[in-house]
């Protein structure tokens, strides 16, 4: 059985106005993360599934990601397979902060990816 290839996008090249959903769980997320994302952690994301596909519902394409790529992959996955246009970015939060992709932190202090 083949699957096709997931798609995924460089942290450099998200678009400023995109949808990005953070699937971090919540002490990743107050670190530091991408200013308006959604933020629905993996651990969550069945059971809250209905908020990214409100969304998602004007046809936006959600650009999920974790810390580095691994989680964010599965849930592209889940996604894509929902007839969702998702896309995972690579590297994650790591890449984003590496790219020099602006963050902010929940408490107000300097944002960083825990």
């Amino acid at each position: 059985m083949n699957f096709a290839p997931l798609p995924s996008v460089d942290a450099a090249a998200v678009p400023s106005d995109a949808l990005v959903l953070d699937v971090r769980e919540a002490d990743e997320w107050a670190a530091g993360h991408v200013e308006g994302a959604l933020h629905v952690p993996m651990s969550d994301f069945v059971a809250r599934f209905g908020e990214v596909t409100e969304a998602v519902a004007e046809g936006r394409k959600a650009f999920v990601m974790c810390r580095v790529g691994g989680r964010s992959a599965q849930v592209t996955q889940y996604l894509v397979q929902q007839g969702i246009d998702a896309v995972n970015v690579d590297g994650g939060m790591l890449a984003w902060d590496g790219a020099g992709r602006p963050m902010v932190a929940d408490n107000g202090a300097a944002a960083f990816v825990l």
